[in-house]
């Protein structure tokens, strides 16, 4: 997908989370995997092309999104992978019945600070029911001022940083892009952090 449009396209982010979904696909098959703000899908496609279970999910809101997972998944034979509409910040009645995960994915979600503290609320959540998932998210850096530090110690949540170099993404050509701009990824894991807040 060529539109540059949000949710639309296959945006550098995507394809270092995909790159480090890779590097550990010996640890996927079987893993339940949720991809959130999934647009096109990419990572999620991998997992589930990497033996895990599957589920993809963009905004209830964007109908044009949630086609374009149905779309990847089709032309990936996946037919079977559902794909579920899901608002970041609302208990829905899809969050609220969604199966166990394991991992949690998100390329690029955060994007605008407007949607950080929603992203983190329903990761949250979704952390306090499966206590031992984590949540891997490759994200663009665009501005120094733009950081969910403080929002993580405010939903006790802790992150560790992934260097690109230790699997393979730290090439240019990987997360380059066509579009204007600065295309600085980086890579962490976030997981709910212990009561002593380690």
């Amino acid at each position: 997908v060529l539109d540059s449009e949000y949710g639309m396209y296959v945006w550098p982010c995507a394809v270092v989370l995909a790159q480090y979904l890779w590097s550990q696909r010996g640890s996927l098959p079987g893993r339940r995997v949720l991809e959130i703000g999934a647009g096109v899908s990419l990572p999620g496609v991998l997992a589930a092309k990497c033996g895990a279970e599957v589920i993809l999910s963009d905004s209830e809101e964007l109908p044009q999104c949630l086609r374009n997972c149905r779309k990847s998944c089709l032309r990936n034979r996946l037919p079977h992978v559902p794909v579920l509409g899901l608002t970041w910040g609302r208990l829905s009645p899809g969050l609220l019945s969604l199966t166990p995960v394991d991992i949690i994915l998100g390329s690029d979600v955060f994007f605008d600070p407007k949607d950080f503290e929603d992203i983190l609320t329903t990761v949250y959540y979704l952390l306090e029911k499966n206590p031992d998932a984590q949540f891997w998210t490759a994200y663009q850096v665009r501005s120094a001022d733009w950081s969910v530090e403080a929002l993580l110690c405010k939903w006790k949540l802790k992150s560790i940083h992934i260097p690109l170099g230790s699997f393979g993404a730290d090439k240019e050509h990987l997360a380059s892009s066509p579009l204007p701009g600065r295309h600085t990824v980086e890579m962490m894991i976030i997981s709910l952090a212990q009561p002593d807040g380690t």
